[in-house]
């Protein structure tokens, strides 16, 4: 049987964090330890699924810098299919992270203007809708722009499009566009900022969105997933250590769509979901490298979802 196949539209970029040996200081220099990798929403999330059992594609965009090799070189070696575009001229996108002694970010920069000027023209190509006709669902992120976002739909032909909301200062974005969605993916900062936007409370509206569902992560603290008009709810296991929680909610996204499209239940997706997250936050890498022995370990650490009365 062919196995589910997943176009992944977004984010695929060279991935700097820094990580700081004691109390961040704002203004001041740091000591601390920067390593490099390569990562994005849509990629980090496609390269989990592909963990989980899933076929993928990345379609993405990159400049015809050293940078760009090194994007497609991950690419390749995550065994999905290479369907971006290159631009010669152009630099390729990136993003700097400082993270404190939690793993967690206290400053980033996300250096992505050629998402900004190309995602929207790639996505009205033939070759795109190509793609798309091999797909079984599609998942983006929110480093498209609204015009992208718009013709991505516009080209899914009824095929479930998942969304990550990337960052409070994107995932307004997706505002135009929830009820065409299927799953959005959000943590506490970010899903705060659509219901700001929509003048609700800090996680009101999340209910009553028009995607199918929605999950609301908050770092170790409790997880919220809306669908049909319930909530869901679990605290993830802590890990046993944490090395860097960048790329956590990436690996959720990621490993949901994938159990989603195996024909998993909504509640056993999400605590498979749940568990590629812990591993990742474990982990130095984007996505967790361990391998199946290990990541059902930690799957049965995690607690069955509570479903609210």
């Amino acid at each position: 049987m062919t196995r589910p196949g997943l176009l992944a539209v977004g984010g695929a970029h060279v991935d700097r964090r820094g990580r700081v040996s004691g109390a961040f200081v704002p203004g001041a220099s740091n000591p601390g330890h920067m390593r490099e990798d390569v990562g994005g929403g849509a990629f980090n999330a496609a390269r989990c699924a592909v963990r989980h059992g899933l076929r993928a594609a990345m379609f993405s965009v990159r400049g015809g810098d050293r940078a760009g090799t090194t994007v497609a070189e991950a690419i390749a070696a995550a065994g999905m299919a290479d369907l971006s575009v290159c631009y010669l001229d152009r630099a390729t996108p990136s993003y700097t992270a400082i993270l404190d002694t939690d793993g967690e970010p206290v400053a980033a920069l996300a250096d992505m203007e050629l998402y900004e000027i190309a995602f929207a023209k790639q996505v009205r190509r033939r070759a795109f809708r190509d793609a798309v006709a091999e797909a079984d669902a599609i998942l983006i992120d929110a480093n498209l722009p609204e015009p992208a976002i718009a013709g991505v739909l516009a080209a899914s032909s009824g095929r479930p499009v998942h969304a990550i909301g990337v960052s409070p200062a994107k995932v307004v974005r997706l505002r135009p566009h929830l009820a065409a969605l299927s799953g959005v993916f959000l943590n506490r900062r970010e899903a705060a900022a659509l219901a700001a936007e929509a003048g609700d409370g800090p996680r009101g509206g999340m209910a009553d969105t028009g995607a199918d569902f929605v999950v609301v992560t908050d770092g170790s603290r409790e997880i919220e997933a809306w669908r049909g008009g319930r909530c869901w709810r679990l605290v993830p296991p802590r890990p046993e250590h944490v090395a860097d929680a960048t790329g956590a909610g990436d690996a959720l996204a990621g490993a949901m769509v994938a159990a989603l499209s195996r024909g998993i239940s909504f509640p056993e997706a999400l605590r498979c979901g749940v568990a590629a997250a812990v591993m990742t936050v474990a982990a130095m890498e984007a996505v967790a490298e361990d391998d199946d022995t290990v990541y059902a370990a930690v799957l049965d650490r995690v607690p069955e979802p509570r479903l609210e009365a």
